[in-house]
């Protein structure tokens, strides 16, 4: 119960946060609007286009922006895998918090710990994740997710047994759209641990170390 009423006081925190963080880095500088190239430009004014609603100056994006033309390539793919998949919003962004955790990406999980509880994740299954646990609770196709996803990071391999679970619960499309999933977002770790984006100044920093 202590564990649940932690992460339910996270959740009202970081939904109370506006969009706009993590812009005090010294890697990638926020850039002025008036000194981007036109291709940076195009980049900048797509992020604007609903449901995106993003701004260029945010992580990841101004690490991505240095680089148009893949920025280009990179929020295309994200569009498909945050609101097009196969999966419902509980299995994507649980997808997206266990890659947060593999790489410990504190800005990451900041961003997508809200978004997976608005989209059903139970809170509890989010704690036992952040605390480096296989959640006890989850429900069938969770499992069979955080087993696909669990088994890649850590084994290199997939058993039968991981990939029947995976097979019967997500469909073939659904397992190809997990590992789209956490490709993509292994990509957005390494950006926003490279870019040393974390959590805005004051706020608790929402995943532990783990131990070796």
């Amino acid at each position: 119960m202590k564990k649940l009423t932690t992460v339910i006081g996270l959740v009202a925190v970081l939904s109370a946060i506006p969009a706009a963080h993590g812009q005090d880095a010294a890697r990638f500088p926020p850039l002025k609007a008036d000194a981007l190239t036109p291709q940076q430009k195009a980049f900048a004014d797509t992020l604007t286009t609903p449901p995106r609603n993003g701004n260029f100056n945010n992580p990841p994006y101004r690490a991505y922006i240095r680089s148009p033309e893949l920025a280009e390539r990179l929020i295309a793919l994200a569009d498909y895998l945050r609101w097009h998949t196969s999966l419902p919003p509980r299995l994507s962004e649980l997808a997206i918090l266990i890659t947060a955790r593999e790489w410990t990406a504190q800005y990451e999980w900041y961003a997508h710990f809200p978004v997976a509880m608005k989209g059903g994740l139970d809170p509890d299954v989010a704690a036992a994740i952040a605390a480096g646990e296989r959640p006890e609770h989850m429900k069938a196709d969770e499992a069979a997710l955080y087993d696909l996803a669990t088994s890649l990071y850590r084994e290199r391999k997939v058993s039968d047994a991981v990939y029947k679970a995976a097979f019967e619960q997500l469909g073939e499309r659904g397992i190809m759209d997990v590992i789209g999933i956490i490709g993509f977002y292994d990509i957005t770790s390494m950006t926003l641990i490279t870019m040393q984006a974390g959590v805005p100044d004051g706020k608790p920093v929402p995943l532990p170390a783990l131990a070796k």
